[in-house]
Formats: structure tokens, C-alpha cells, sequence
């Protein structure tokens, strides 16, 4: 076992015996680190003890290793890095400025599965064999994605997409170049008058950005009701609630999809209410609510291949005849199932 190995096994005894949280007591986890490789250090001088080698270096990995994400940490600390995804314990990925490439990095099928499980701690979701899926937040704001066999051929599929606010507002997308100074006024009169907005694009576009930018430009005294799939949107406002939906638990019960919380979300008196993401029937609850003379604005955004807005209506088009759509499929399904109970009959 190398130096490093021996210092976190020490660490982690040591939290455990004081009962600590490494995702809430950061600072003490770290003065603890801090101690433990100083005094491994003072022993391995007078002892026979392998070296630890830099000392700073050796403090980051334990810390990583016990407070963090461990050999992933790095890369979720490198402001650079966009999104990360493992293919197999031996094809871990990052990108950046839309370029991915491969690590050097090389973990064993174990390590993998303990980094998820550190991961889904803090979100309060899991994953299993009845829930091979599953979508989670990580502390710093980042979207967690796994998916395990035997959806996938082999190995456990993760991929990480953190969120880098670049832009919080829409002067910041006129520094970037991202908006004319004209788009951002017209942008701009466009929440404080309450239009209702629909920010399309495709993947990795900016739509969440745009939308954190326009929600900034809402008048301060306005009460905000965002719904998610996962907690992205961070609006800089007094009045704000947000909400995201749930998984169902081990007995297969208590999913909260998007639609519901839809309709929830009207019923708390928003000023405005801001979906996250349209991607399937809750399109029918928000143009319900738009038609039934309710004064709440809305902004949400689609997932287009193109951003260009006449795409994004034929779109909305097809995604409100997705309940009719099941409840026919369900009808069929239903009605099948009926037949085949019928008593075989001899003619």
C-alpha cells in the first residue's frame, strides 16, 4: 500500500470515530487531513514508512478522496472541463470547447461503482436492477447521468455535465458576444413587459444559461416558481421556489413527473413560472394555463437540433398529442390484455 493509500485508510477512521460529514464539515475535514499527512510525515522521517512525496500533492489527493470525487475531483475543480463520461473503467472522457478527448485516467469497475454511490449520497436517488436510469445534482450544481447493465452492454455509463455559468445576466452575453447590445434590450423589455418566452437549441446551446440570464431581468418583487427535471436554474431573486421531480421508490410508487409539478406550480400564486425543460406532455398543462386567461408569464426551453423558432412550434405541436397518443396506446394495451384472459373456447 503507498503513502497516500495509508494516510486516507487513517483519515477515514479517524471521521468515522468523530462522526463527521465530509459534505457539510468541509473545514474540519480538511484540517484533519492537514494533521493526518504531517504527522505520517514526521513518522516516515523516523521510521520505515514509505515517503509521501510533495506534500501539497499528497493533502489534495486524500482530501479528494474522502471529501471529493476522488481521482475524478481534478477535473470537476478544472474550469475548463465541460462534461466528463465514462465508457469503461478504462475510457474516461472530458471535454472541453466542445472537443472531447481521452484521459490517461484508469479506474477498476469497484472504483467506478463507489464514485456513483458518493455521488447519489447527497441527491437522494438510486440505482438498481428495477431502476437502471437515474438524473442527480451534484453539490456543485453539476447534472450526474448513470446508466448500468444490463441497459448497457457491459460496463456502468457516466457522464457528468457541469454547469459554467459564464453568464448570470444579459450584459455578461454582451461581453461574450453571445447577444447584440439591441437583442439584449429587446430581451430584456420582453420579461419586464411579461411576455412569455420559449428558448430553444440544441445540445450544449446555452439554453439553460440564456434562461438563469433572462430570469435575472425579472422584476425583484415578482414570486418565481421554477420546475425541473434537475435543479439548474439559479436566479438571483428574493421570491423564488423551485421545484424537481422524484423517482419512484423501491415498490415502483411515488414518481413526481414534470406534469405534475406543472400543475402544482399553478396553484402557489407564480408571477412567473419557469419550466426547465419541455420534453414530453406537460406542453398540454402550460398551454392550458396560457389559454385559461391565468397571468402567470412563462419561459421554458425545447431541445432542438436547430434553435431556429419555427422548428420549436411544430414541436410543441407534436409533444401536445403525446397524451392523447398514450391513452390510445393504453386503450389497445388494456383492450389486448382483456383478450387474452378470455377462456379458451372450443368451437
Amino acid at each position: 500500500m503507498d503513502a497516500v493509500r495509508i494516510v486516507e485508510e487513517e483519515v477515514r477512521e479517524l471521521i468515522r470515530r468523530r462522526g463527521l460529514d465530509p459534505a457539510e464539515q468541509a473545514p474540519e475535514i480538511l484540517r484533519l487531513v492537514e494533521d493526518a499527512v504531517n504527522d505520517y510525515d514526521e513518522r516516515a522521517v523516523l521510521g520505515s514508512l514509505p515517503p509521501l512525496g510533495h506534500l501539497e500533492n499528497a493533502r489534495r489527493q486524500v482530501y479528494d478522496a474522502v471529501a471529493g470525487f476522488g481521482v475524478l475531483q481534478p477535473f470537476l475543480d478544472d474550469p475548463t472541463v465541460e462534461e466528463l463520461w465514462i465508457n469503461a473503467p478504462s475510457e474516461i472522457y472530458v471535454a472541453r470547447g466542445g472537443e472531447s478527448e481521452l484521459t490517461s485516467l484508469t479506474l477498476t469497475a469497484q472504483q467506478v461503482r463507489d464514485l456513483v454511490e458518493r455521488m447519489l449520497k447527497s441527491s437522494g436517488r438510486r440505482l438498481d436492477l428495477s431502476s437502471p436510469f437515474v438524473d442527480a445534482s451534484l453539490p456543485d450544481g453539476s447534472r450526474l447521468h448513470v446508466v448500468i447493465p444490463d441497459v448497457t452492454r457491459r460496463h456502468w455509463a457516466v457522464n457528468i455535465r457541469r454547469f459554467i455559468a459564464r453568464a448570470t445576466r444579459l450584459e455578461h452575453l454582451i461581453g461574450l458576444g453571445t447577444l447584440t447590445p439591441q437583442a439584449a434590450r429587446f430581451l430584456g423589455a420582453a420579461v419586464g413587459t411579461g411576455l412569455n418566452i420559449l428558448v430553444s437549441g440544441a445540445t450544449q446551446a446555452g439554453k439553460t444559461t440564456l434562461l438563469n440570464c433572462l430570469g435575472a431581468a425579472i422584476p425583484p418583487r415578482e414570486r418565481v416558481i421554477t420546475v425541473e427535471e434537475i435543479f439548474e436554474l439559479k436566479l438571483p431573486l428574493r421570491d423564488v421556489v423551485g421545484l424537481q421531480c422524484r423517482q419512484p421508490n423501491l415498490e415502483g410508487t411515488g414518481e413526481i413527473p414534470l406534469r405534475h409539478l406543472v400543475k402544482e406550480a399553478l396553484r402557489m400564486r407564480p408571477d412567473r413560472l419557469i419550466v426547465g425543460e419541455v420534453r414530453e406532455a406537460e406542453s398540454l398543462d402550460m398551454l392550458i394555463a396560457l389559454n385559461s386567461g391565468l397571468p402567470e408569464p412563462i419561459s421554458c426551453t425545447v431541445r432542438l437540433r436547430s434553435g431556429s423558432p419555427t422548428g420549436s412550434f411544430p414541436l410543441l405541436e407534436l409533444l401536445l398529442l403525446l397524451p392523447t397518443m398514450r391513452g390510445r396506446s393504453d386503450r389497445r394495451c388494456r383492450g389486448a390484455v382483456r383478450s387474452r384472459d378470455r377462456p379458451f373456447r372450443r368451437s
